[in-house]
């Protein structure tokens, strides 16, 4: 039997795995439930989510699956409005108990009366954000491209302009794999070495730009290792 771990975007997927292998735990992240990085909560969608859900059942009852994991940006929201709208989902497609808290499972049952266990967790830094937000804050290398970011941020606001934090960290997070971390070789690829639309390549390749071993990830790490 194996365990599965459910994602947000293909990046969310990027990223977890190589979580994963870090602590050598045996979860296949699944394919991501698609949707818009920019949307709030609205864009969040309780479709795609029960789709993914779904989708385990089949495995779930062939004794595939024994462990489900659920990890979607907490954003803006809080931490009970979150699990309010994965316990939702979840009651859509089993026969479940409530889900009252994250890092902890609850058992969850099909329709042929196969049980497994399911949690969830919300990617966040100090109760808010998403990917983006995390990588900021455990960024491994001196940062001085993306760090004077914060002096045009402050610019931007002196001229009654603002730009909101979400959309901030995303910039900074660009940036930083840009400049701060692009070689003179890599700068000639840099759409596909040194983006975000090519963190398959960062995650394979440069590894050593992120701070594993940051506490920002303790929280994280404490949800994988349910499934170790």
């Amino acid at each position: 039997m194996s365990n599965i771990v459910i994602v947000e975007s293909k990046n969310d997927r990027i990223f977890m795995q190589a979580m994963v292998e870090k602590l050598n735990c045996d979860i296949q992240v699944a394919s991501p439930i698609y949707i818009d990085d920019y949307k709030s909560l609205e864009g969040l969608s309780e479709t795609e989510l029960i789709k993914a859900l779904k989708n385990s059942i089949r495995k779930i009852d062939q004794k595939d699956i024994e462990k489900i994991g659920i990890i979607i940006d907490i954003d803006n929201d809080s931490e009970p409005e979150r699990l309010e709208f994965v316990d939702r989902c979840i009651k859509q497609v089993f026969e479940a108990e409530s889900l009252s808290s994250t890092k902890q499972f609850i058992d969850i049952c099909t329709d042929y009366g196969t049980n497994a266990k399911l949690a969830c967790y919300f990617t966040n830094v100090g109760g808010q954000g998403e990917l983006e937000t995390l990588l900021k804050e455990i960024k491994a290398i001196q940062s001085p491209y993306a760090d004077c970011l914060d002096r045009w941020k402050t610019c931007i606001e002196s001229q009654g302009k603002e730009i909101n934090q979400k959309h901030f960290d995303k910039f900074w997070v660009s940036i930083y794999l840009r400049y701060d971390t692009c070689s003179n070789q890599e700068q000639k690829q840099a759409g596909k070495k040194c983006s975000m639309s090519g963190f398959d390549y960062v995650m394979e390749q440069k590894k050593d730009i992120w701070d594993w071993d940051n506490p920002a990830l303790d929280d994280l790490k404490e949800f994988f290792k349910l499934f170790c």
